[in-house]
């Protein structure tokens, strides 16, 4: 069965998420960055990776989720089948993967964002990522408005954005209060029983 390297916290849980719903056998490991499970796996050290049973490695979430989307049609993940369907899939995938994601570098890792050497820098860039963030749910936000999915229906992209969400709400000092639809859907996705289930699993590792 496929297994699927994680790490508590991380955007891997979209993944995770995604497997749960699908429903189908795998197996999970909670690995440490830098380890050498991860590494063999992937030697950027970025989790999640996914291992097929013939030992094939996919890494980069937004391609695992694409991947099991199509290899789970059952399921009903993947959007609509029509061509702008697809288009809308590809869209929120990108925002998630190119914009918000990348919004919170300078808040996990501020050092790399600036040239200064004393805290206030640091703080600065932090300020700047939390800056963008907001920015970036409020366009979530406006979407959703009417809408319990960010597409149609339940999908992959809705497990994407779920780590977001969960990130926003603890670094941001706000929380996720401001965008009501944002935290609409984080409270739709967190009370669905599979979701339960793999929030249990990693937060008893």
């Amino acid at each position: 069965m496929p297994k699927l390297l994680y790490h508590t916290g991380a955007c891997s849980l979209a993944p995770h998420v995604a497997l749960e719903w699908i429903g189908a056998p795998y197996e999970e490991q909670n690995v440490e960055f830098g380890s050498a499970e991860l590494l063999a796996a992937n030697p950027s050290g970025a989790v999640p990776a996914l291992i097929e049973d013939d030992g094939w490695i996919l890494t980069q979430c937004g391609a695992i989720l694409h991947y099991l989307a199509r290899k789970h049609p059952e399921a009903g993940l993947g959007g609509a089948p029509d061509i702008r369907g697809q288009a809308e899939l590809e869209r929120w995938s990108s925002f998630l993967t190119g914009d918000l994601h990348p919004a919170f570098f300078p808040i996990f890792m501020p050092q790399r964002y600036t040239t200064g050497a004393v805290p206030a820098d640091r703080e600065a860039a932090q300020e700047a990522g939390r800056k963008l963030v907001r920015r970036k749910l409020k366009l979530l936000d406006d979407h959703l408005a009417g809408r319990d999915w960010i597409l149609d229906s339940r999908s992959i992209i809705d497990a994407y954005a779920f780590p977001m969400i969960r990130w926003a709400a603890k670094l941001l000092p706000e929380g996720t209060g401001p965008w009501a639809n944002v935290q609409a859907l984080h409270d739709r996705i967190a009370a669905d029983p599979a979701v339960q289930r793999v929030l249990a699993r990693e937060a008893g590792e």
